[in-house]
């Protein structure tokens, strides 16, 4: 049965919203001086309640049972998000954050051979060319791959994306649970395996504080939210595709609030981001594409 063409256009919404969040990372990292896993355990924290209470918006307060009890379906998508955000934290110490971007940016070709090989859920041919560009155009954003990186770093990258290839397919496969409790309890998961490595908990302070709040609220909470109910209304290909603006938009925000101007080689790859996600959206309004 066809996917109807106002189901799938608040996927791609809701998915664009997704990215839109994520891309705020570089701006509350950098207000942020403590190290990695005192700021994921804080974050994880603040994403995890608001999540918890966009449930309880949602579903009422019986839902939070879900937390404890979140089902086969829920409990795999909450490890997979846990162990993609766990592994993002050693993988930036471990290698180049330009190494780590552009492993992230096979993420779409990862999902849709998960997909057909789960799901049987075959990517369009557009779709995998329009992948190929975004993914060039994230090599030119942040510079190419550096040679000699580390393995440790690489190979936690790589896992990181295989984990988030598979979360966005398990999702599909769920398609009629939103997933939203999964992940909230991911956010919870990730800040207890941080917690013995957070070394900077106790130099939290007030303005620090709030700082993560907004950091676990927008960027994760409802990064995470909006891409749990986008992608299960969206081929995985497709979705983890309108995700690789995360990149490209990343410079915009360290533009606006610290007016650092991005190099032309980040502006040129960019627009090839942009241009491959709007193209095959386009594509995919044209043909009717049915899921």
């Amino acid at each position: 049965m066809g996917q109807p063409r106002s189901e799938r256009g608040l996927g791609i919404a809701l998915v664009t919203a997704a990215a839109v969040a994520w891309s705020t990372a570089p701006f509350f990292t950098r207000l942020l001086p403590f190290d990695p896993w005192t700021i994921l355990f804080w974050r994880g924290l603040f994403a995890g309640s608001l999540i918890s209470m966009f449930l309880v918006v949602m579903q009422g307060r019986a839902a939070l049972w879900q937390l404890l009890v979140p089902g086969r379906g829920g409990l795999l998508v909450a490890s997979l998000s846990t162990i993609g955000m766990v592994a993002f934290i050693p993988a930036l110490q471990m290698t180049k954050v330009m190494n780590v971007a552009v492993l992230i940016a096979t993420q779409p070709f990862v999902a849709a051979a998960l997909a057909w090989l789960w799901l049987g859920e075959v990517a369009t041919w557009r779709t995998l060319v329009a992948s190929l560009i975004a993914f060039a155009g994230v090599v030119i954003t942040v510079g190419g791959v550096a040679a000699g990186a580390d393995l440790g770093g690489v190979a936690l990258s790589c896992l990181m994306v295989l984990a988030i290839s598979a979360m966005t397919v398990v999702v599909r496969r769920h398609r009629e649970t939103s997933m939203v409790a999964a992940a909230a309890l991911s956010n919870f998961l990730g800040s207890l395996v941080s917690f013995p490595f957070a070394h900077d908990i106790a130099h939290v302070g007030g303005n620090s504080l709030a700082i993560l709040a907004m950091f676990g609220c927008l960027q994760v909470a409802l990064g995470l939210t909006f891409y749990m109910l986008g992608s299960r209304l969206l081929p995985s290909g497709q979705a983890s595709l309108i995700a690789t603006l995360e990149t490209p938009l990343m410079a915009f925000w360290i533009w606006v609030a610290f007016r650092e101007l991005p190099a032309v080689h980040a502006l040129i790859g960019g627009a090839l981001v942009i241009g491959a996600v709007v193209a095959d959206i386009a594509g995919a309004a044209r043909s009717g594409q049915s899921s």
